[in-house]
Order: C-alpha cells, then sequence, then structure tokens
C-alpha cells in the first residue's frame, strides 16, 4: 500500500517512479541480449524471401544480358572493352579505377560476381577465416547457375560467421580492414552488409523484371 497521489493509501500499487526504470531496464536486456539473433534472423529472412526467390529460373541468356550499351558485366577472359578487368579463371569481371561517371550499368551478372567477391568474399576473409579473395584473384563463374551456387555458399559462410559472433564479437570493432570504419563496432559492418545485399538483389529483380518486358528485337 502506497499513498497516492492525494495522499490516500491505494491498494496493488508500487514505487511509479520505479516501475518505468524498471520497464526500461528489462526492455533494454531483452534487446541486447537477442541483438545476435536479429541480425541473424534479418539475413536468414532476406535470403529466403527475397535475395534467392527473385533469380529463381535465371538462365545464361538473361543473366549476361546487357539492358544498355557500354554495360558492365562478367566476360570470357581477355574478350572485355576495360582494361582493369579482373579475375583468376576463365572469366573476368568488368571494372575500372576510377570509376567512370555516370557508373556503368551493370548486367544481372556482374551483380552477384560483385557480391561474392568485393562484399562478402573480402569480409570472410578479414574476419571469419575465408581464403583472401579479391577483384583480382576470384574466378568468376561463367553461368548463371554457378554465379547462384557460389553466392549461396558465400551468404551462408558469411551468416554462420554472424551468429557465432555473440553479443562481445558485436561489440568489437572490426579492425584496419575495414579503412576509416576501423574502430566502429562489428555490429555496424553486419548491417553494412545486410543493406549491400539488398540493394543489390533489388537490383537483379529490377533486371529481371526489364528482361521480362524488354521489346521484341526484330
Amino acid at each position: 500500500m502506497v499513498p497516492s497521489r492525494e495522499g490516500v493509501a491505494r491498494k496493488g500499487s508500487a514505487d511509479a517512479s520505479a516501475r518505468p526504470a524498471l520497464r526500461k531496464v528489462a526492455y533494454r536486456a531483452r534487446v541486447t541480449t537477442d541483438c545476435n539473433g536479429l541480425l541473424v534472423d534479418q539475413l536468414d529472412w532476406h535470403r529466403t524471401h527475397l535475395l534467392r526467390p527473385r533469380p529463381a529460373g535465371l538462365t545464361d541468356a538473361e543473366c549476361f544480358w546487357e539492358p544498355a550499351e557500354g554495360c558492365w558485366n562478367i566476360r570470357p577472359a581477355g574478350t572485355g572493352p576495360w582494361p582493369a578487368a579482373a579475375g583468376s579463371g576463365g572469366w573476368t569481371i568488368d571494372h575500372a579505377f576510377p570509376e567512370p561517371a555516370p557508373p556503368p550499368v551493370t548486367t544481372t551478372a556482374r551483380r552477384p560476381g560483385h557480391l561474392i567477391a568485393g562484399v562478402l568474399g573480402t569480409r570472410l576473409a578479414a574476419h571469419f577465416g575465408g581464403p583472401e579473395t579479391d577483384y583480382g584473384s576470384f574466378a568468376y563463374a561463367g553461368t548463371a547457375e554457378e554465379a547462384l551456387h557460389q553466392l549461396d555458399a558465400r551468404y551462408a559462410e558469411w551468416v554462420a560467421g554472424v551468429r557465432g559472433l555473440g553479443l562481445d564479437g558485436l561489440e568489437q570493432p572490426p579492425g584496419p580492414s575495414e579503412g576509416p570504419f576501423a574502430e566502429a563496432p562489428m555490429a555496424s559492418l553486419v548491417l553494412h552488409i545486410t543493406r549491400e545485399t539488398a540493394h543489390h538483389g533489388a537490383e537483379i529483380g529490377t533486371l529481371r523484371d526489364l528482361w521480362a518486358h524488354r521489346p521484341p528485337t526484330g
């Protein structure tokens, strides 16, 4: 029994000044404890419902289709117009330093190539013991099926790495491999990679729509 605002005892009340603080602490503890799980759930949901369903049925013709002149693509080694094309196998990714302005339109094939090598592969090497990867050393896929297989493998490795971080790992800085973001918490890098995969996955979906509605050729 505690005094009410009018000074009359009220049954079943608690200290009004303490209750909001207690609720806030309990809520903050629940969110903090499950931060890792929330990030992994977001990655899993994006892959299951967006990133992988959209390329279902992708053919090689559509994958390497160039919707505009001067596209960046994945090409047989030695056949591309860009002198900075990179890759260690029979296929290379179009590239240029500095990037042209405006940047070229990129094909469906190149977007997974960028995600696999430049976004996921380099981070797996830097933070989760993956093989050293960069644009020049990666062996790019020459078919749509192989490209999606590579994307599946790298994405699964990234999710497994994030899952293993735990709360302590998310709070640690990623280090010099992240350049100006070396001292940011690892959680910020995880969020960045999620944004990157969502962004490029949406671009793949847009290209699929353009292919489906392309004008008939004469």
